[in-house]
C-alpha cells in the first residue's frame, strides 16, 4: 500500500509516515510515542483521507469508516475502556491537524462517546465532573456539528470527524492559508485520542507549557496552569489560567517531569517547543508538541541561544529569522516620561511586544470598513474568525484569556502588540477612543503617547554579524539591511 493510499493509521511511535500526512499534531504524537513520552493512545485519518472526504461530497466513504472500529478497540486495549459502554467508558478528542500549522483555524470535539448511560457511568467517579464533562460535550458538539447529540456514539464519532474534515474548508481556514502562503490542496488529518481528564478531581488539570519563553526570548520554561479545567478552557481563552509555578507549587513532581520533558522534546525537534498538557489525578499526560509560535524578540533571541548552544548552527540561526521578525523587533516603543504622565485605562498580560496607536474598535468587521484608519481591536476574547481583523488591526486587546490563548498565540505569529486578560468590561469602556497599547507592558494608554527609537538589540547584532561571516547562501538574508539600519539609528 503506497502512502497515499494511507487512510486510517494507528499512532504507536513506528508508522513511519511524515507530517504531510498524518498532519502536524499526529506527528508530533508519533514523536512523542518515539521518545517514550506519557500519551494517551492515538489513530489518525490522514491527509489523502480528507481528500477523499471532500471528492465524497463531505462524506467519509465506507471502505475509510470501516477501519475506525478496528483502530478504536486498540484504543480500549490500551486504556482498558469501553468505547460507549460502562463501567469506565472511553471517551475520545477529535482533532483537527494540517501539514502546515494553522492555530485555531479549523475544529475540535472533544468528550465524543457521552451518552445519558456513560455519563452515569461517569458519575461514579464523581457527579461534578460527571455533569461537566456532559455539559462541555453537548455545547461544543451542537455548535461545532449544528445539530443536537446523538445517543449513538457511533454516530457521534462519524459526525464529529466528518465535521473536522469538512473544516478545512471553512472560510476562516480557506482565508488564513490565503493570507500565509499555504496550499488549499493539502487537507487536514484528523487525531482521535483518548480522552484523559483535566477536571476530574482537585489533583487535576490542565495547561500550556513553552520549552522557552515566546514572549521575551528567555531561557526558561514558561506556561500557564488550570486546575480542574479540560485544554480548551485555556488555548480558547475564555477562562484566565493561573502561572505555570502554580503547578509547582501544588504538584513538584508532576512539575519537575513536565519540565523534563519539555526539554527533551526541544532537543530532539531542535528547537523551541509549545507543548499541551493534562494532569489527571496527579499522573502527567503530553497531548501535543509543536514549534512554539513567538514573538520577534523571542525569534530573534531564541535563535542566537540554540546556536550559541550548539543545538543548531549559526548557519540555521540565521534562516531562521525572517524579515518581518526584524523590522517588528526594531519598531520603536512607548517614549518611559510619556509613560509617567499617562492616563492607563486598561492592564492585562503581556502577550506580544511592539507599540499599537490606534481608534478601538469592537467589531472586528469595522476593521476593514476604516480604511486610512488605524485600529485597535478590543474583543472578550478571539476566535478562528476574527483572525482578519486582527491581522489588519495595530494591536489587540481581550478581556480575558492568558499568554497561551488564542489571541496571543496568533499575534504573536502576526507580530501584532496584544495584550490579554485586561477584565470584563474592558471593550466598552474603550469602544472609539483613541489608545496607545504597549504589548510588552500590558497596558492600554489614553490618547496617542509619544515612541522612542529603539535600543540597539545584541541579538539582532550577533546575527548579522554571523551572516556577514558565514559562508554559502547564509551569507545575505533579506533581514540584513533592517537589521544594520535599526543597529545605525539606535547609534
Amino acid at each position: 500500500m503506497t502512502t497515499e493510499q494511507q487512510h486510517a493509521v494507528l499512532l504507536d511511535g513506528h508508522s513511519g509516515l511524515g507530517r504531510e500526512l498524518l498532519g502536524g499534531k499526529a506527528a508530533g504524537i508519533e514523536r512523542m510515542l518515539a521518545l517514550g513520552a506519557p500519551v494517551p493512545p492515538a489513530f489518525a485519518l490522514t491527509t489523502a483521507a480528507c481528500r477523499r472526504f471532500h471528492a465524497a461530497g463531505g462524506r467519509v466513504p465506507e471502505d475509510i469508516w470501516r477501519q475506525v472500529p478496528g483502530l478504536l478497540f486498540a484504543l480500549e486495549n490500551a486504556t482498558g475502556r469501553t468505547f460507549g459502554r460502562g463501567p469506565d467508558p472511553l471517551l475520545v478528542s477529535v482533532r483537527s491537524g494540517a501539514p502546515t500549522s494553522m492555530p485555531g483555524m479549523m475544529d475540535t470535539i472533544l468528550n465524543v462517546g457521552l451518552t445519558t448511560r456513560t455519563e452515569q457511568d461517569l458519575a461514579a467517579q464523581g457527579p461534578r465532573y460527571a455533569a461537566d464533562t456532559r455539559r462541555r460535550f453537548a455545547e461544543q458538539f451542537t455548535r461545532t456539528v449544528g445539530r443536537p447529540v446523538p445517543d449513538d456514539v457511533w454516530q457521534q464519532l462519524r459526525l464529529a470527524v466528518e465535521a473536522v474534515f469538512a473544516s478545512w474548508h471553512a472560510p476562516r481556514a480557506v482565508a488564513y492559508r490565503r493570507e500565509h502562503g499555504i496550499s488549499q490542496d493539502d487537507g487536514t488529518a484528523v487525531t482521535v485520542q483518548a480522552m484523559v481528564f483535566g477536571n476530574l478531581d482537585d489533583r487535576s488539570g490542565t495547561g500550556v507549557v513553552f520549552s522557552r519563553d515566546p514572549l521575551t526570548g528567555a531561557g526558561e520554561p514558561y506556561g500557564e496552569w488550570l486546575a480542574r479545567g479540560q485544554g480548551e478552557d485555556v488555548v480558547s481563552g475564555r477562562t484566565d489560567a493561573g502561572p505555570l509555578s502554580e503547578l509547582g507549587d501544588t504538584m513538584p513532581e508532576v512539575y519537575r517531569r513536565l519540565l523534563t520533558w519539555s526539554r527533551t522534546l526541544e532537543q530532539d525537534a531542535r528547537d523551541v517547543q509549545d507543548i499541551e498538557f493534562t494532569v489527571e489525578s496527579g499522573t502527567l499526560w503530553l497531548l501535543q508538541s509543536r514549534v512554539a509560535k513567538r514573538s520577534p524578540q523571542a525569534a530573534v533571541r531564541h535563535a542566537v541561544a540554540l546556536a550559541d548552544e550548539g543545538v543548531i548552527t549559526r548557519q540555521e540561526a540565521v534562516r531562521r529569522v525572517t524579515p518581518a521578525q526584524v523590522e517588528a523587533l526594531v519598531r520603536p516603543s512607548v517614549d518611559p516620561v510619556a509613560a509617567a504622565d499617562a492616563t492607563v485605562l486598561a492592564r492585562g498580560k503581556p502577550a506580544c511586544p511592539g507599540v499599537g496607536t490606534g481608534v478601538v474598535t469592537t467589531d472586528p468587521d469595522s476593521a476593514a470598513r476604516l480604511p486610512g484608519v488605524d485600529t485597535v481591536l478590543v474583543r472578550p476574547t478571539t476566535d478562528p474568525d476574527d483572525v482578519p481583523a486582527m491581522a489588519q488591526a495595530c494591536a489587540v486587546v481581550t478581556e480575558t484569556g492568558g499568554s497561551t490563548s488564542h489571541a496571543a498565540v496568533v499575534c504573536r505569529e502576526l507580530a501584532v502588540p496584544c495584550v490579554v486578560g485586561c477584565g470584563p468590561g474592558t471593550a466598552a469602556a474603550l469602544r472609539g477612543r483613541t489608545v496607545t497599547v504597549d504589548g510588552a507592558a500590558g497596558i492600554v494608554y489614553d490618547g496617542a503617547l509619544l515612541i522612542r527609537q529603539p535600543d540597539d538589540d545584541s541579538a539582532v547584532a550577533t546575527l548579522a554579524e554571523w551572516a556577514d561571516t558565514a559562508p554559502g547562501p547564509a551569507a545575505a538574508p533579506a533581514w540584513l539591511t533592517s537589521a544594520r539600519s535599526a543597529s545605525r539609528a539606535a547609534r
